[in-house]
């Protein structure tokens, strides 16, 4: 996600550095780059143009803050312009004071409204929410089948009474959350054009039976410049109250992203990071300004963790650690609890590490995620008593572990050496600790707290190796 667009204005700011001050001339370079750079990430040309002359207004003839080179004054004008590009702050979503709130899914055929409705409906279970999902879309085959299946799988209630008209579906749905106490309500519609007179016209009727709080355009975020002209007609049509974008996790350019705010008023709500079921998170426009730029989105690996790793776990685990008692059992499970997380090249994309992202290709990702993938397929290859006890391996019991893993003895050597080598480095830290003054403590203690320290304390195995010159905090 904005993968092009980041690497370009990141090199934009390489530029300013070590220069004296912000001058016409080096803006102006400065400028043209990231407006090269927003058009060929297909954002709307107005757009551009009106972010490009606020950025050009407060950084022409600043001083250079203190402590700041011309490259992080810029960086910081861009930041919070980009901001604001985005809509500012998140928008939550609207509620209903006196009943269900409602939700009206809208969009064009394939952007992924069954899908994300399902999305919505267990991000909403997890809140601690009773929504109940509504088939309407009596068009597409199998359109009805496909919400009941997700809606199985993630264990809410889908309410279907088959190719009846939309609009009576609607009618009886109402009655049935209302029965059930559901307290809210995720229609799903058919996807249609706004061209489509007729099609158009039913939406708008289900706009009146259903009296939704929200009426959320669903976009594919891969059509580019597309997407900000069909949110803009269906909000003409509709009065949209926010969009979700989905496919962010494909080869988009972030344009869509980038432009829908400013063209049609309305907030981007939501936003698809993956084809999982859990692969939907609020839109904070702050937040993606931050990964745009480079600087990571820790807040939203904090969320990230916090969901897939339990408290209680993770004081477990901290206290395996410092008594360096932590097993291949328990590096197995945490294994599973970064999945959850995200990919690798996830979670290196929210840490703020200037140029590590740009730096691990592709390739060096994958050489790292099929590290992990190995040592998992090692460990699921031993016996729990193996696991818990290393040291009990003997050469008989490691080539069966390699040959019911499909891997060499020698990858079991490494695995096993790795862990060793980790065990003693935290037996070491706990020492290091233990001896620190009280103060020390405290502050350590306090510093984690704040910012969340590694998830779940994920131990480096498998980690792909840095290239060779990588500095993380860039050129002096």
């Amino acid at each position: 996600m904005f993968e092009s667009l980041s690497e370009k204005i990141q090199g934009v700011f390489a530029k300013l550095r070590g220069q004296g001050m912000l001058t016409e001339d080096n803006i102006s370079e400065a400028l043209r780059e990231v407006r090269r750079a927003l058009l060929e990430a297909d954002v709307n040309l107005g757009v551009v143009k009106a972010f490009m002359a606020r950025v050009k207004e407060q950084a022409l003839g600043e001083d250079v803050q203190k402590g700041l080179n011309p490259g992080q004054s810029f960086i910081k004008i861009v930041h919070d312009e980009l901001c604001v590009l985005m809509g500012g702050e998140r928008a939550p979503l609207e509620k209903n004071p006196t009943g269900p709130t409602v939700i009206l899914m809208a969009g064009l055929q394939g952007s992924g409204k069954t899908t994300t409705t399902a999305k919505l409906g267990l991000m909403l279970k997890k809140q601690g929410h009773r929504p109940l999902l509504v088939a309407g879309d009596i068009y597409r085959p199998a359109a009805i089948a496909q919400l009941q299946a997700l809606g199985k799988q993630i264990d809410i209630p889908v309410f279907a009474m088959g190719q009846e008209n939309p609009v009576k579906i609607a009618t009886e749905a109402l009655a049935k959350a209302k029965a059930d106490s559901h307290n809210y309500i995720i229609f799903d519609t058919a996807g249609r054009l706004h061209v489509d007179e007729m099609m158009m016209q039913e939406i708008k009727d289900l706009q009146t039976t259903l009296q939704p709080q929200e009426i959320l355009l669903v976009v594919d975020a891969m059509t580019g410049q597309d997407a900000v002209n069909i949110a803009q007609a269906f909000n003409e049509a509709l009065g949209l109250t926010g969009v979700v974008l989905t496919k962010l996790d494909g080869d988009t350019r972030g344009g869509a992203a980038l432009s829908v705010r400013q063209v049609t008023g309305k907030p981007i709500k939501f936003m698809g990071t993956s084809e999982k079921m859990d692969g939907l998170e609020p839109f904070h426009p702050e937040r993606i300004a931050t990964r745009i730029l480079g600087m990571g989105d820790v807040l939203t690996l904090i969320e990230k963790a916090q969901a897939a790793i339990s408290l209680e776990d993770a004081k477990e685990l901290e206290a395996k650690m410092r008594k360096a008692e932590f097993t291949l059992e328990d590096f197995a499970n945490q294994l599973n609890q970064m999945k959850k997380i995200g990919s690798m090249g996830q979670i290196l994309e929210m840490l703020p590490i200037p140029g590590l992202k740009a730096a691990l290709t592709d390739d060096v990702l994958a050489q790292g995620e099929g590290h992990l993938k190995k040592f998992e397929t090692i460990i699921a290859s031993m016996t729990v008593k193996e696991r818990r006890n290393p040291k009990i391996l003997d050469m008989s019991r490691k080539i069966r572990i390699s040959k019911g893993s499909g891997t060499k003895v020698e990858e079991v050597n490494k695995l096993l050496k790795d862990f060793d080598n980790m065990n003693k480095m935290m037996k070491q830290f706990s020492n290091m600790q233990k001896s620190m003054p009280k103060h020390m403590k405290k502050q350590m203690e306090k510093q984690m707290k704040q910012g969340g320290g590694m998830p779940g304390g994920m131990p480096p195995f498998g980690m792909p190796p840095m290239p060779k010159g990588f500095n993380p905090f860039g050129k002096k």
